[in-house]
């Protein structure tokens, strides 16, 4: 039987029940993202910086790290790699933060052995469940069209199903006509952000690849916090 609501006080337990269990409301706090990337030559680093830059714009905070190398100085010197400012992430760094986005380079269509050695280092938070239903988003840095952006992501799910990672996709909603571009070669899905560096890593980040990054930052952000999506 439906109660009046002249029945309940607005001075009850059984009011402010009614209240805080029917009203969903946005998180109205400054709510942060991790962004974890592991980036070599800096294809990786230019997508976070414009992930950043699209939380931001939005009000959001984040904050862009790197995770520790694996090779030696010595090997890492050979392959010409360029040297990240980025501070270097800690297992439990990620419970500090809301959301993760992580940054990647697809090898093979898997993950880096530096991006799952860290990963890896994750099992005392995944026994006590402290990122269960924190949000999660990636995006993807491969050479060429059709060399394991998806299946990288694939990868990922599982890492992030494990931990009870929610999974947030770019999606098509606000990016259907960069991601239908066939004008121009480009990287990105809906399942994220992404660029083509060529087999030899020459190519650098378009401003079409840096624009999904963008937007990818800034929808993710709303649909982590729940505050309202423009139609744009």
């Amino acid at each position: 039987m439906k109660v009046p609501s002249t029945c309940i006080s607005t001075h009850s337990p059984a009011f402010n029940f009614i209240l805080t269990h029917s009203i969903k409301s946005p998180i109205t706090t400054m709510s942060s993202v991790a962004i974890v990337i592991y980036s070599r030559n800096g294809h990786v680093a230019k997508l976070a910086e414009a992930e950043k830059s699209g939380i931001e714009s939005v009000g959001g905070q984040a904050t862009i790290y790197q995770v520790a190398e694996t090779l030696s100085e010595e090997i890492v010197a050979k392959t010409g790699a360029v040297k990240m400012d980025y501070p270097i992430i800690k297992a439990n760094d990620l419970t500090k933060y809301d959301g993760i986005l992580m940054g990647i380079p697809a090898y093979y269509g898997g993950l880096p052995a530096e991006i799952k050695a860290f990963w890896d280092s994750t099992g005392h938070l995944f026994a006590k469940g402290a990122l269960w239903h924190k949000h999660g988003g990636a995006f993807i840095v491969n050479g060429s069209l059709g060399s394991g952006q998806e299946a990288a992501f694939y990868n990922l799910m599982s890492t992030y199903t494990h931990h009870g990672i929610i999974f947030v996709p770019l999606g098509y909603k606000h990016a259907f006509s960069q991601l239908t571009n066939i004008q121009e070669v480009h990287g990105g899905s809906p399942w994220g952000a992404g660029s083509l560096t060529s087999s030899d890593g020459s190519r650098q980040p378009s401003t079409l690849e840096l624009e999904l990054a963008n937007i990818q930052g800034r929808t993710f952000y709303q649909a982590m916090t729940g505050v309202k999506e423009s139609d744009e």
